[in-house]
């Protein structure tokens, strides 16, 4: 689990979201801390901030320090602030908009979460009152080097409460075109493609695994449903390059359905 972990907070729902993912996600003896991002740094404001994150420390009844950080933009801060204490996850909230309920980050703090040095979750709208405990984790998988850490990683984070972990490869249609009179029909094709990608899951073990076919953006959202938390791997620099780029990851930031890890390549905890 995360043993250095930066959490955003706001004094709004989105921030106590946040906390309440990162005690979840964090190692018992994990360092946790609180972070304000102010734009400016009058003295009103810096007494205001302070007594936001004491209050919020104390609503949740959780050891952390407490830091002030000044920047333009909260995005911004939040990842200038992980770089410094080398944080291995920063957590954020989200607003209110959209079925996922943290659609909408924000243009300037999607831009600077983008490429962030560590682990990256997003907590769903609503988890500070409606999440105890994390007992369903799934991971998106298609046998990538990036989808087998984040199978380690949801492995490692159901340990402690026992709780299940379920995989999803999703099978689309590969980009070369399969022409010419010995080609199989397209359904036989697509059976073919789902029984294998099937077969390679049921290998998995200790996981609830299977396929479907389809876009990659819907069913992972769908998958969600079912879920408290998905994982998913990044093949770029920083766990959100593919998160805000790209039609899967871009459908997965509006709809996914439950709180998102998002992992740096190469990452473990």
């Amino acid at each position: 689990m995360f043993k250095n972990v930066l959490v955003g907070v706001d004094g709004r729902q989105g921030g106590r979201d946040a906390i309440a993912l990162a005690r979840l996600l964090s190692d018992p003896a994990a360092t946790l801390t609180l972070v304000f991002v102010l734009g400016t740094d009058t003295a009103e404001d810096l007494a205001d901030s302070e007594e936001l994150l004491e209050r919020e420390r104390a609503s949740f009844d959780v050891e952390a320090e407490l830091l002030r950080v000044i920047s333009i933009a909260p995005g911004r801060g939040l990842h200038e602030q992980a770089e410094r204490q080398a944080a291995d996850l920063l957590v954020v909230g989200s607003c209110s908009h959209g079925t996922f309920g943290r659609a909408m980050l924000g243009d300037d703090t999607r831009a600077a979460l983008n490429g962030a040095p560590c682990a990256v979750a997003v907590a769903s709208h609503g988890s500070a009152e409606h999440h105890t405990a994390i007992s369903n984790i799934g991971v998106a998988y298609n046998q990538s080097p990036e989808s087998k850490s984040a199978l380690a990683v949801a492995r490692e984070l159901a340990a402690p409460t026992s709780a299940t972990v379920h995989a999803l490869e999703v099978v689309s249609l590969p980009s070369v075109s399969y022409g010419g009179i010995m080609s199989p029909p397209m359904g036989e094709l697509i059976s073919g493609m789902v029984t294998e990608a099937s077969d390679r899951m049921k290998e998995l073990a200790d996981v609830d695994g299977r396929a479907v076919y389809g876009l990659a953006g819907e069913e992972l959202a769908r998958f969600g449903d079912e879920l408290d938390l998905l994982v998913v791997g990044s093949r770029g620099y920083g766990p959100l390059r593919r998160l805000v780029s790209g039609s899967t990851s871009n459908y997965l930031e509006r709809h996914a359905r439950c709180s998102l890890l998002v992992l740096p390549r190469g990452a473990n905890t």
